[in-house]
């Protein structure tokens, strides 16, 4: 496909060429396209005739499209397509069949009846890497409605989130979506390493409670290893401490001591390294048993300075701490570390802020070639393209 209109192309990255069919939308499937599409990959976006869903979860906006939706699509053409529809159902199928990665997070089985499951799909296009992601798997769980939030819910996650004797939380962002698309990405290179060798493509299949599973590491391992069913600590950490926000004289600052050596080091910036020889506090596993103990001791000498006085010094003394930044802050701090965490694809009115992909490819970078496309926006090119004939 070409673009008059389209920005002058970057250096190639190392997904160029691989043609991406993406039939997904709200969260995970749309991260993990994008940042495909970052690599190098051409990336067409199916729409219904409404849109994504999240083109409508608003406020914020940016010039009236909700910035959720612009934060996962940049680098996409979108075509607007009524799989009920003979002529628009083909013109999907026709996509699928020239596809070298497909993407859905349709409730499983749910495109079946269109012809555009993977047992159909690579009946046509045997090299096909196919990706489904749901929220339970296509098991069991095939029928319940996949959000994070419930995920969150249903995994035991927001048993961990909150104060301990406060209710449970949600974590402040959508985290097993993200952590789940990342997943699928992981599955979808590792099925195009196999489709190199063997010229054959592959059903890669990731669902949210398992990605959940995964993710809440040490957590589930605690139960399925150890037997502790783990239950919230507020900002408390089950095997560290410090490990949490500890109060000085203008607020809280994050101070971890992961090892022994770091424990000394932050005692001898505060003043106190007698407390690194004390027995009750001179291991790790001391340490979190007479937490109750050593907390007051430390935050005695941490309410004496500024947050920003002792996280300087006690950075250059090689212990890690950090202030509890806004997003904004959150932001500006990645800016001053050089980190560029803002690019902006687009030109002119269609110049969209967003955040920059977090990989970095010394030969082949990512690049940001297109903005956010407006729902259909490209639909007549892509079904030109899609009407030419083949010789494959």
């Amino acid at each position: 496909m070409t673009d008059s209109s389209a920005p002058p192309p970057a250096p190639a990255g190392p997904l160029s060429g691989l043609l991406v069919a993406d039939f997904s939308r709200i969260l995970a499937g749309p991260y993990a396209t994008m940042l495909l599409a970052d690599l190098g990959a051409e990336v067409v976006k199916v729409e219904s005739p409404a849109g994504d869903d999240t083109r409508t979860w608003m406020p914020p906006v940016r010039d009236e499209v909700s910035t959720y939706y612009l934060g996962v699509n940049r680098n996409k053409r979108s075509v607007a397509l009524d799989l009920k529809d003979a002529g628009d159902l083909a013109a999907a199928r026709e996509l699928a069949r020239r596809a070298d990665i497909m993407v859905e997070n349709f409730k499983p089985g749910g495109l079946r009846r269109f012809g555009l499951d993977y047992e159909s799909v690579s009946g046509s296009n045997p090299g096909i890497v196919y990706a489904s992601i749901s929220g339970f798997g296509s098991g069991g769980g095939a029928s319940l409605p996949g959000y994070d939030l419930i995920v969150q819910a249903m995994s035991g996650l927001m048993s961990l989130t909150g104060e301990p004797d406060g209710p449970p939380y949600r974590a402040g962002i959508s985290v097993f979506d993200v952590m789940t698309g990342l997943h699928a990405i992981i599955g979808v290179l590792a099925a195009l390493h196999h489709r190199a060798e063997t010229g054959r493509g592959q059903h890669v299949e990731v669902n949210l409670l398992s990605s959940a599973l995964s993710g809440m590491v040490n957590h589930t391992s605690a139960f399925v290893a150890g037997g502790v069913v783990p239950m919230r600590m507020g900002n408390a950490h089950p095997s560290l401490f410090p490990y949490e926000p500890l109060p000085t004289a203008d607020g809280d600052l994050i101070i971890t001591a992961g090892n022994d050596g770091q424990f000394r080091a932050l005692c001898e910036v505060l003043g106190v390294p007698e407390l690194a020889g004390d027995p009750r506090f001179a291991r790790t596993k001391d340490r979190t048993a007479n937490r109750e103990e050593l907390r007051p001791l430390l935050v005695e000498r941490l309410k004496q300075r500024p947050k920003m006085e002792w996280f300087h010094e006690l950075v250059a003394a090689g212990v890690a701490c950090g202030p509890i930044n806004t997003v904004d802050e959150g932001v500006g701090f990645a800016e001053e570390l050089g980190l560029d965490p803002v690019v902006t694809p687009g030109e002119g009115d269609r110049a969209v802020p967003s955040v920059r992909n977090p990989i970095s490819l010394s030969l082949t970078p990512p690049s940001y070639r297109l903005p956010p496309p407006a729902l259909g926006e490209h639909g007549a090119e892509i079904r030109a393209w899609l009407a030419e004939p083949t010789t494959d």
